[in-house]
């Protein structure tokens, strides 16, 4: 079993979002990432999908997005980005999934093989350019859900088990400053952080190992539009 990861898909089947207004490589992106995956992908792998996935407003509107997925090889697992307003309820969600291949994750966690899977959506973090005071209140909030997220990982946790967590935001600021977020990811020994939210001339590294724990950022124009290989 493989995994990959990859973020921000911002597809738009049923809104008039086009990518392709934010830069010429936008063109043709889906393309270029379904040809990506398939070409990468098996049955029993596993793809993380880090949030922004449907410019869609409504469920209907984000199903016949996530629909767009279907048949892709892999179990495909996603967290919840900030342009995800159809994203509204999570047992709404699950219950409307197009097929068993597609997995939400909220404040919980997911088992396949000895990989344990966790994740929330995270906010900006103070240390980002973006950062304001009136943030800190869904910071602490985000925080709090990864609390309940390991929370779940200690019930099902065993000797040997790699650990993922999945979250939209990046968990630090420009300058890699600590957060509640790594702090969180540190104390629960967390062996690898995807994320994803950034875009266009923002540097960030791709992967760096902090603390013990590996960061990998997978927003798609960051990473050419192909998935990046986790484990």
């Amino acid at each position: 079993m493989n995994i990959f990861a990859i973020s921000d898909l911002h597809l738009s089947g049923l809104s008039d979002k086009p990518m392709d207004v934010f830069g010429r490589n936008w063109e043709g992106h889906f393309e270029k990432i379904k040809n990506d995956w398939l070409s990468k992908v098996r049955g029993d792998d596993v793809v993380l999908v880090c949030g922004d996935i449907s410019w869609g407003t409504t469920l209907e509107e984000g199903l016949f997005d996530l629909a767009s997925l279907k048949g892709l090889p892999g179990k495909k697992v996603f967290v919840r980005g900030n342009h995800d307003y159809w994203w509204n309820g999570i047992t709404k969600l699950r219950r409307a999934a197009p097929d068993d291949t597609f997995y939400f994750l909220q404040n919980d966690c997911l088992r396949f093989g000895n990989v344990v899977l966790c994740g929330s959506r995270g906010w900006t973090c103070p240390g980002s350019p973006d950062y304001t005071p009136h943030d800190e209140k869904l910071y602490l909030r985000e925080a709090e859900r990864f609390r309940l997220c390991f929370g779940e990982v200690a019930k099902v946790r065993e000797d040997g088990d790699v650990l993922i967590a999945l979250m939209h935001y990046p968990p630090m600021g420009l300058r890699l400053q600590p957060t509640l977020f790594t702090q969180l990811f540190e104390e629960n020994r967390v062996d690898k952080v995807v994320f994803g939210h950034l875009h266009g001339e923002v540097f960030f590294p791709f992967r760096h190992v902090k603390d013990g724990v590996e960061y990998i950022l997978t927003s798609c124009d960051k990473v050419n539009f192909s998935l990046q290989k986790i484990l």
